[in-house]
């Protein structure tokens, strides 16, 4: 009778104290990040965990696997603050991994996305932007002289795992540029597209006049005219570290091929990262005689069409001199 009283002590003493690390809160009390491989079995799970201090006991942790028979998730997990053992349990099954958001605006540049994946704590801009125009391996099926990724990093906000390498991050861009071109029905002369559609995403943000400033693009090229678009002689001082902020006599007469004034046809790549809008007017571009269009000062964000050249100059002079208006009633504005 002693013995079984001593054996059920000791079974009652090993459920209190089961129970005591099943239910109460242990772990952290500032944020700390835990990397769980690929592959790893229950047992080294809870070792991890035991060793970084988010549960008491990795035996526990393992039973309480073995027990629930769930399937344990890797990836990076972010604890916070103290939790029971079966909360832990539950979140590496449900797999609710930490991932940091990477938003990439349709327009973006490379650059762009370099100082953002920077900002969110991804990598350094300079690592980024060295893997964003060497890891051109990503789209030679695509592209095969691409300078860089620039026009292939679809635009959208990706949740990115915090241990990702630049390499890593721009793959799964690219993935999702494939997965868009396929959608879009974009197959054939995808780098001459991808090109065009950068140049409609920095000239316009409505997707209405997309088309018709894509079409005043093919009608250049066909006449054999420059096509004179300003972001891509921004692009080009970007490219040689010499952009100011504005666009000086000297960025018009620069000789890069990125120059659309001092060059015809089409720069050698994309200058931004269009969204599926601007794929889709470069894909298919409105009918039109246009040959000019300039921002229409009545109507901010859309554009004003012109054929001739003569029509093309009184609506330039319109649009100068709302903006000397604007600037004139800032100035007052201002003043007072």
């Amino acid at each position: 009778m002693r013995f079984f009283l001593i054996l059920l002590l000791i079974v009652l003493l090993a459920g209190a104290a089961a129970t005591y690390l099943l239910v109460t809160p242990y772990g952290p009390q500032a944020a700390r990040l835990v990397t769980i491989p690929s592959g790893s079995s229950a047992e080294s799970i809870g070792k991890i965990l035991k060793r970084n201090g988010i549960v008491r006991s990795r035996w526990l942790f393992a039973a309480t696997a073995r027990v629930r028979r769930g399937t344990l998730k890797a990836g990076v997990y972010r604890f916070d603050h103290p939790a029971t053992l079966l909360a832990v349990y539950d979140r590496v099954r449900a797999g609710d991994v930490y991932t940091i958001a990477l938003t990439v605006p349709e327009g973006f540049n490379i650059f762009d996305i370099a100082a953002a994946a920077e900002k969110a704590g991804l990598a350094t801009r300079q690592d980024f932007l060295a893997a964003e125009q060497h890891d051109t391996d990503l789209i030679q099926d695509l592209s095969a002289n691409a300078p860089s990724l620039e026009g292939y990093l679809f635009p959208d906000t990706y949740k990115l795992s915090p241990n990702m390498t630049p390499h890593a991050i721009l793959r799964e861009m690219v993935q999702h540029f494939r997965q868009e071109a396929l959608s879009l029905g974009l197959h054939a002369n995808i780098p001459q597209t991808v090109t065009l559609a950068s140049l409609v995403e920095r000239e316009t943000p409505d997707a209405a006049d997309r088309p018709l400033v894509a079409s005043v693009f093919v009608n250049r090229l066909a006449k054999g005219m420059p096509l004179e678009t300003d972001p891509s002689v921004i692009y080009a001082a970007l490219l040689e570290n010499r952009y100011r902020g504005a666009i000086y006599q000297s960025d018009l007469k620069a000789d890069s091929a990125y120059n659309t004034y001092m060059h015809a046809g089409l720069p050698p790549g994309p200058i931004c990262n269009p969204g599926a809008q601007s794929l889709l007017a470069a894909m298919h571009p409105a009918v039109s005689s246009y040959l000019y269009f300039v921002s229409d000062p009545q109507n901010p964000g859309h554009s004003l069409f012109a054929t001739t050249l003569d029509e093309h100059s009184r609506n330039v002079a319109a649009y100068r001199r709302s903006e000397r208006e604007r600037r004139a009633a800032y100035g007052k504005q201002a003043a007072r």
